[in-house]
Parts: structure tokens; sequence; C-alpha cells
């Protein structure tokens, strides 16, 4: 998958793994982009697999909420 993509499932993994809201589970994603969490993921698009989503989501769930 492509680095947004990448973005959109780890916000659609939050959303319904840990029933956020939407707007919450964006901007969540949002501050760690912003603190650079997925700057591999740009760099090496090849990282940007479903089980990394996974893994995305729960870290950047508990870093961020």
């Amino acid at each position: 998958m492509t680095y947004e993509e990448h973005l959109d499932e780890v916000t659609t993994l939050i959303t319904e793994k840990y029933n956020v809201e939407d707007q919450a589970a964006i901007d969540m994603v949002m501050r760690a982009q912003a603190d650079d969490f997925f700057t591999l993921h740009d760099d090496d698009p090849s990282i940007c697999t479903l089980d990394r989503a996974h893994a995305d989501a729960r870290a950047v769930y508990q870093k961020y909420r």
C-alpha cells in the first residue's frame, strides 16, 4: 500500500479497535505524523503493510490518545 493508504488504514484501525471517533483518530495520526512517527514509512514504502498498520495503530493510540 502507499504511504497515504497506510495512514488511512492506521486511522481506520484506531477507530475500529479502540472505539474512537473518526476525528479523534485522524487527530492522533496527524499528531504522530507531525512528530515524524511515520518518517520511515515515507522513505521506505515496503514497510507499509497491513501487519505494520496494526502495530502502528496500537502504538499511535497508546502514545497519542
